[in-house]
């Protein structure tokens, strides 16, 4: 089974070594491809009882559990590609998963195994915590929502400004509903991440530990953990879990260790510990905290706004965050508004904040990511901070501090100006129904923290990308060469595009004279592209080298269309990455798709600083996800000396192909025909076809062999 992140090259290109070096070896192989077009050549149970081993060629999980009481080697899709041979012959000695080496198939295995083999894209932490978060999102979306509609809907103005929704009415059960959503999403963040390490019997002591964690009267607290908690809970339990693995047990208790003995054992462990030890410390923060804002009360309303700002903004739910709402709420009561008018100001931020920022700056998020910021906005208006919640998960290091600095300054706004709020909410929702007084201000405080909060993450979570592409790898993975070639969340990568399905291999020919290239340009343009094509590097041939020049018809369709003679540069100028791919990115532009090349020059680098696009086997496929182009474009170029790209078996690109597809693309068909180029691309009689060809037409004629 091969399977990475994204799954496009390296998936199919694992594949293709696999089955050559079983071939060669006289072993008969069947290769499932778990890629972004769904898995392929699927094994059925006939092929999983009949295998002599199992090798899981992965960057990412995948369920393994169909694999009990087979011998399974576990290693980095890149180890895949270059050695094959190697690993059909060490899965005759690999363990059985499932046995007394049964931990063999967890993630932490898998790491080991990876680590070993140097094939590991991203640390099984990464992993666990991006496995927690994308289970989570759904609750999330789906409780705020439901809360903000049954809200606006059935929600009664009160006299004081509130809202209240009448017990026993029909928004009431949505709103109900709402409440379980997010009530679960706590849970399912911890027990995701723990699944992700420790595999299916972590999924329960991981869930069992968020509820924990998010309920504080277990342990004495006026306010649970949080997400933060979830997190610690999530890795405590994968880890656990992975340890009990190890324990040495007699046969006949091994059947039940999955569904019995290890979800009880680490359920308990996990459940006590939190409430006796981590619990503890929690519940004295909360009591702390309440008693040292109690002693701000009297000082400047400034220094004690942007104080709440930040304890709102920090944890979202967990204790920080509990222990400035209820302050605030506390103070009603006892006549003094203006305290909860500042916690008021600063909830509706971090959603807000987060919301704004997939919008000013859609490159650095994925689909899923951006969908997800448009609820956050729409939460925050009903002053749902959770709705941030994903995004703090999954960015912490970028998205806490700019939470925090967009309600401090809320915050302090809203303290400066004496803003008050009558009911224990915030959001623009309590402004609308006159719960706050001083309005004007109210919501120049909410907008000032927002926009502070979407720029400062913007800009954390770009210096993060470039300090990435610095080191030419992914955090997490300096010790791995593992490297992907289809972007995933938020790296920019294509994720579809609209495409006429199969590939036409008529005879390629040459076109007539097209419009003349823009200055700079050199051959993007040029006439017939055969000789401008070559014009850049190789001697600028004519298109007099032995191939007649026809009257002006179609090019041919390589690659579905997308790649054509005006594609095509047989020699490569740049002798570094960057450079060559802008020197793609030009060579992309003349075809009239590129609006902006320096744009897409940004987003293919980003793409790289994610992880190299460098396969081996002296390839690259540079590629970006970028409304800098208005349709799908391939290039593909030849570097004489190769260009240093980070590829895994350490070799120089000199087949370098650039894929670039519009934000708004959709379908698969692009990345079938990837899927497909990745195969090809293993044939070395295929690459040194396309080296050895004279001219565009030659280049031309062997890439239609791609269908």
């Amino acid at each position: 089974m091969t399977a990475c992140p994204t799954g496009i090259a390296h998936t199919y290109m694992a594949a293709e070594k696999l089955t050559q070096a079983a071939e060669a070896l006289g072993h008969e192989i069947k290769v499932e491809t778990q890629g972004s077009i769904g898995a392929e050549n699927v094994l059925s149970d006939n092929d999983v009882r009949d295998a002599d081993g199992v090798i899981i060629a992965a960057d990412k999980d995948v369920d393994r559990s169909r694999f009990a009481g087979k011998r399974v080697l576990v290693v980095g899709v890149a180890e895949g590609i270059r050695n094959p041979g190697e690993l059909i012959e060490r899965v005759r000695t690999a363990p059985v998963y499932g046995g007394e080496d049964g931990g063999a198939g967890t993630a932490a295995g898998a790491a080991a195994s990876a680590g070993a083999g140097g094939g590991k894209e991203r640390s099984v932490g990464y992993k666990a915590l991006m496995n927690g978060v994308s289970y989570m999102i759904p609750f999330v979306v789906v409780g705020g929502l439901l809360i903000a509609i049954s809200l606006a809907l059935g929600g009664h103005p009160q006299a004081d400004g509130g809202l209240v929704i009448p017990d026993g009415s029909f928004w009431k059960h949505v709103n109900d509903i709402g409440v379980i959503g997010f009530t679960l999403m706590v849970p399912v963040l911890s027990g995701y991440i723990a699944y992700a390490i420790g595999d299916r019997p972590a999924l329960v002591p991981g869930m069992i530990g968020g509820w924990i964690a998010n309920t504080g009267a277990l342990y004495g607290s006026k306010a649970g953990a949080g997400f933060i908690g979830a997190i610690v809970t999530g890795f405590l339990a994968g880890f656990l879990v992975v340890w009990i693995k190890k324990v040495k047990v007699p046969r006949f208790v091994q059947p039940i260790m999955p569904i019995i003995v290890i979800p009880i054992v680490a359920t308990t462990a996990l459940g006590l510990f939190f409430i006796y030890v981590i619990g503890r410390p929690i519940s004295w923060v909360f009591t702390h905290l309440t008693g040292w804002l109690g002693g701000m009360t009297g000082s400047s309303a400034v220094l004690l706004g942007a104080i709440l700002g930040l304890m709102i903004a920090f944890d979202m739910g967990g204790p920080v965050n509990k222990t400035a709402f209820l302050f605030g709420a506390g103070l009603i009561a006892s006549g003094n508004q203006t305290v909860m008018g500042m916690c008021a100001a600063a909830i509706p931020v971090m959603p807000l904040g987060q919301g704004l920022a997939t919008l000013l700056r859609r490159r650095l998020y994925s689909e899923q990511e951006r969908e997800t910021g448009m609820a956050a906005l729409f939460m925050g208006l009903f002053g749902i901070s959770e709705g941030a919640i994903p995004f703090a998960a999954a960015r912490p290091a970028q998205v806490i501090p700019a939470n925090m600095l967009g309600g401090a300054v809320a915050g302090a706004l809203a303290g400066t100006a004496g803003v008050t709020d009558a009911v224990p909410h915030g959001g623009p929702i309590v402004a609308v129904l006159g719960a706050v007084g001083g309005v004007p201000v109210f919501f120049l405080a909410v907008v000032a923290g927002a926009v502070v909060t979407a720029l400062t993450t913007v800009a954390l979570v770009d210096l993060s990308e470039r300090g990435k592409g610095g080191k030419g790898a992914p955090a997490g993975a300096a010790a791995a060469p593992a490297v992907t070639v289809a972007a995933g969340a938020g790296a920019g990568g294509p994720s579809g595009t609209a495409a006429a399905t199969g590939s036409r291999t008529e005879a390629p020919s040459v076109p007539a004279a097209a419009p003349a290239p823009a200055a700079g340009e050199g051959d993007e343009d040029g006439a017939g592209d055969e000789g401008g094509g070559e014009g850049r590097g190789d001697g600028a041939q004519a298109p007099a080298d032995g191939h007649s020049v026809p009257s002006p018809s179609p090019s041919p369709e390589v690659l579905s269309g997308y790649l054509t003679a005006r594609t095509v540069r047989t020699r490569l100028a740049a002798g570094e990455k960057e450079a060559a791919i802008r020197e793609m990115a030009e060579l992309a532009a003349g075809t009239g798709r590129v609006t902006d090349v320096a744009e897409l020059v940004r987003v293919a680098l980003a793409r790289e600083a994610q992880g190299t696009t460098g396969l081996g086997e002296e390839i690259a496929v540079p590629h970006a996800k970028t409304d800098a182009v208005t349709a799908p474009v391939v290039c593909f170029a030849r570097s004489a000396e190769g260009v240093e790209w980070g590829s895994p078996d350490g070799t120089k690109a000199r087949l370098v192909f650039m894929i670039a597809v519009p934000e708004a693309a959709a379908g698969d068909e692009h990345l079938r025909i990837l899927a497909l180029l990745s195969r090809k691309l293993m044939d070395p009689d295929f690459r040194a076809r396309l080296q050895g060809a004279e001219g565009t037409a030659e280049v031309l004629a062997v890439l239609a062999e791609i269908r």
